[in-house]
């Protein structure tokens, strides 16, 4: 009915119209807002057919909710607040803009660590150190030279003791007994050298005086022979009617018995020409006699020390450790008793063969103690060894395979403590210590 009186002014009428239906528009929209704040939901029917039909007079009227319900929508937002409280808090996550705090620590905290790592290199680039390190010092294995028992036991266990000072002492009576029999060896050989030395000096004169009395002989004896062979001649040229047979006999005998006693004398003479000979024959006995006083003297001189054996004294100053001995007990030559640490203590460093290429002999070195790590010692390097620990070893190894396999090597190295100890305080042998090479 209404569309029948439709008159020219149905434009203005329409565009009246249109500014009522805005104006219904909004009326209609606000009993849904009401319904929303009293804590309707938007999945209920009644709500959502409104909300539709809201929809479609915005549509046709061309005003969106966000020009006609602003204050509508703040009121659903603050019902949204009371009865979606989860929603809307996610909603301000999402609108909330992120914090660059914590990628300025992270920031800062990457920084302090590169200039620590920084500081940390520039301070030790001139530095090797090695935890294979450990106190190594001098250890005297004491070991009787003679057997015997025990008499005297003057140590005990971890003990300091000092040079001279008598450890133990063996029964020396068997020894003794030796001793005294190799003195007497002695003084027989001195008498007998002592004749031998007189029997030379005799015979330095008595050689000489055999010559010239064998000299004297032959030449009694050739005159003798010349007058026999005289009367012999004699008795020989004359007519055998002048002589008589006796005295051809007897100037034959003659001659015969002269001959006879120069040979003699001869031979005489040629034994007493070897006066040389003779002498030396007597000296040669002055020697083996003085010989045989050394070898005499010798064997005092063995039975002797192993009198003095019998008493073992320290050798220097030191801690006995490791004591095998009791008192009365027997004791076999060479068997260990106990050792002795010297109180000369130094440090073995096994270092990588990587870190020697600046280390040099004198180079200073800082040591840490890990049983005592209060105590700071400080030496120097006194040497490196020749060699490997591993070209030492009782079974070196042997390279010589297909699979052979790489192994960075260490090598000793001896550090010398030059301040640092407690006289009062000694270092055990065998402790673990962290070295610190001072590089020039």
């Amino acid at each position: 009915m209404n569309d029948v009186e439709l008159g020219p002014n149905s434009a203005g009428d329409s565009s009246h119209n249109g500014e009522n239906g805005r104006a219904l528009g909004t009326q209609n929209d606000t009993p849904p807002a009401e319904k929303m704040r009293h804590g309707r939901r938007g999945t209920d029917p009644v709500y959502s057919a409104v909300k539709q039909g809201h929809s479609s007079a915005d549509a046709e009227t061309g005003v969106g909710p966000e020009t006609e319900n602003a204050p509508t929508n703040k009121e659903e937002a603050k019902g949204g607040n009371d009865n979606n409280p989860e929603g809307d808090e996610d909603q301000k996550k999402d609108t909330k803009p992120r914090s660059k705090k914590p990628l300025i620590i992270l920031a800062i905290v990457i920084l302090i660590l590169a200039i620590i790592a920084f500081i940390w290199w520039f301070s030790t680039r001139n530095q090797v150190s090695t935890d294979d390190a450990y106190t190594d010092g001098n250890a005297v294995v004491m070991a009787p030279i003679v057997s015997g028992y025990v008499t005297t036991l003057s140590v005990n266990d971890n003990t300091f003791v000092h040079k001279g000072d008598v450890l133990v002492e063996i029964d020396a009576r068997d020894y003794a007994a030796t001793r005294d029999d190799a003195s007497a060896q002695v003084g027989l050989a001195q008498a007998q050298l002592e004749s031998t030395k007189i029997a030379l000096e005799m015979a330095r004169v008595q050689y000489p005086m055999q010559l010239a009395q064998a000299q004297a002989q032959e030449n009694s004896a050739q005159a003798n022979l010349k007058k026999a062979q005289s009367t012999y001649d004699r008795q020989h040229a004359v007519d055998r009617r002048a002589t008589t047979d006796e005295n051809i006999d007897s100037a034959n005998s003659a001659q015969a018995a002269a001959q006879a006693d120069v040979a003699s004398a001869r031979a005489q003479l040629t034994i007493a020409a070897l006066v040389r000979e003779q002498l030396l024959q007597a000296q040669n006995k002055v020697t083996v006699s003085e010989e045989q006083l050394h070898q005499a003297q010798a064997k005092l001189s063995a039975a002797e020390l192993n009198v003095a054996y019998c008493r073992i004294v320290a050798p220097s100053d030191g801690w006995i450790t490791k004591r095998n001995v009791q008192l009365g007990s027997f004791l076999a030559a060479g068997t260990p008793m106990f050792i002795l640490v010297t109180p000369d203590i130094w440090i073995t460093a096994n270092f990588k063969e990587s870190q020697l290429e600046r280390m040099h002999i004198g180079d200073e070195v800082n040591v840490t103690v890990d049983a005592y790590p209060n105590r700071d010692l400080h030496g120097h390097v006194d040497s490196i060894q020749l060699g490997s620990g591993s070209r030492f070893a009782a079974f070196p190894t042997e390279n010589a395979t297909g699979n052979f396999v790489k192994i960075v090597q260490r090598i000793p190295v001896k550090i010398v403590i030059d301040r640092g100890l407690d006289s009062r305080q000694p270092l055990p042998l065998g402790l673990s210590v962290s070295p610190v090479v001072l590089l020039k």
